[in-house]
């Protein structure tokens, strides 16, 4: 496979809308641009003996994307077991813990096993031995890891195995796995994370995580889904329960439980690569691919708009117009979103105006305070609003008149809309003597030529 250049310090974006799991992370930063090589040589530096992986092509509903293979000691005279690392458990597994669920790129439906004394690591390596979260800790120092690598791995086992001690109630050194310890898991892991250290993506963004539905077998019984671990690792974190079966693994919610800083959709940016992860079963409802987007952010980000505000506004029939200006400073002051004023006729025929602000729920007293204090009104409506607003960022472009500041809104990385900053271009107009539309026209003009032209969708 030809590998992409890629430059470091880009932004990376998650789009688990198939749920995400450890083996798919690893296949989409590599279909992404992520060299092969530096997997390989990550999985090698931990020293196990016939512990091996490889990536192959796996066409997914309209996508081409990787696949993560692992082979583990012990795999080959394993006979009772049928998961070649994939999406889909059969129903009936050994050590009666079977799972019917569609995901199971990496092993990692995490159950604790809980000992009275401290646990050893057995001696047969299977794919479902009880690996004590000890040895895996021994194994990550001992091996032969670039630092960055080693504390990211480390970070992910650690999170997992806490969310383990805190759903058993003991504590951390008590816990050892069924499947988290798993050479398969402990491959996604340490490969994620070479991955991820490899690209040192200026930051890391996800939608949502879709979870899936239903119910799952496992060592302690039939589960809803998300599986306790999966839900305790994803606590505070924004999920979409939707598709069939367990979507989104246990390993797959830690690693970007880990590394993401913001949910939601990506910031407006120049795209570099994209990358699909692809597990191995055909879902009716979606494509079986975990994808991430990298990209060249577009100028200095804002912060995230709420996505609930309220409504507050006033009749005014009796205030002498002049003081409209001075209300409406004083709410935007207050910290109002938007004002605006409608004119309006009250009874008797008299003329007046509506004025509106909007604001954020905390915002309400304040702007409230505002009205009744620089208005007449003795009374103000209130009404609260859900909304979608697009992501938004700031970038400065050099002109032939000067530099002018430029609003970029974007969905999901794709630049959406582009538009120079008035009161700069207003400011270059006095300054060189032209009219406001001719420089609007020079600005709008330079950042299509630094961003490429918005994308134009259908009606």
């Amino acid at each position: 496979m030809t590998e992409p250049r890629l430059d470091k310090g880009l932004h990376l974006h998650f789009d688990p809308i198939s749920g995400v799991a450890g083996d798919m992370t690893v296949a989409a930063l590599v279909h992404a641009g992520v060299p092969e090589s530096v997997v390989k040589k990550a999985i090698a530096a931990i020293s196990v003996k016939g512990l091996k992986v490889a990536f192959e092509p796996r066409r997914k509903g309209a996508f081409m994307g990787l696949g993560f293979v692992v082979v583990w000691p012990g795999k080959e005279s394993d006979h009772d077991h049928d998961h070649e690392h994939e999406h889909g458990h059969e129903p009936d597994h050994a050590h009666g813990h079977g799972h019917h669920h569609v995901h199971n790129q990496d092993h990692a439906h995490v159950h604790a096993s809980v000992h009275e004394k401290k646990p050893t690591a057995k001696k047969h390596e299977h794919a479902h031995a009880h690996r004590p979260y000890s040895e895996i800790q021994k194994l990550l120092k001992k091996a032969s890891l670039d630092a960055s690598t080693k504390a990211l791995a480390a970070e992910i086992f650690e999170r997992i195995a806490r969310a383990e001690a805190e759903l058993h109630g003991i504590s951390i050194d008590r816990i050892a796995f069924h499947e988290v310890g798993a050479w398969d898991s402990i491959a996604d892991i340490i490969g994620a994370a070479a991955a991820l250290a490899w690209l040192a993506p200026a930051a890391i963004s996800s939608s949502p995580l879709v979870v899936g539905t239903g119910t799952i077998r496992t060592a302690h019984g039939l589960m809803p889904v998300p599986a306790p671990a999966t839900a305790s690792i994803l606590r505070g974190i924004p999920v979409r329960q939707e598709g069939l079966g367990e979507l989104t693994t246990p390993t797959g919610a830690a690693i970007l439980a880990t590394v993401v800083s913001k949910f939601g959709s990506a910031p407006p940016m120049i795209l570099a690569a994209q990358g699909f992860g692809a597990g191995t079963k055909e879902f009716p409802d979606r494509s079986n691919v975990l994808r991430v987007l990298l990209g060249q952010p577009v100028g200095v980000s804002h912060a995230p708009s709420a996505p609930e505000v309220v409504c507050l506004s006033a009749n005014l029939d009796d205030m002498n117009p002049q003081l409209m200006e001075p209300l409406m400073t004083a709410l935007f002051a207050a910290g109002a979103l938007d004002v605006w004023n409608t004119p309006i006729q009250m009874k008797k025929g008299r003329p007046a105006f509506c004025v509106s602000a909007l604001c954020d729920p905390e915002g309400v007293e304040a702007v409230e305070a505002a009205f009744f204090i620089h208005s007449t009104t003795i009374g103000v409506r209130r009404q609260s609003f859900q909304r979608s607003v697009l992501d938004r960022s700031t970038l400065k472009v050099k002109t032939e008149l000067g530099e002018i500041a430029v609003k970029v809104a974007g969905k999901h990385g794709e630049i959406l809309g582009v538009t120079p900053e008035f009161e700069d271009c207003r400011k270059l107009a006095e300054q060189r003597g032209l009219p406001i539309r001719t420089v609007l026209t020079v600005a709008q003009a330079a950042a299509h030529a630094a961003l490429g032209k918005p994308r134009r969708r259908r009606r």
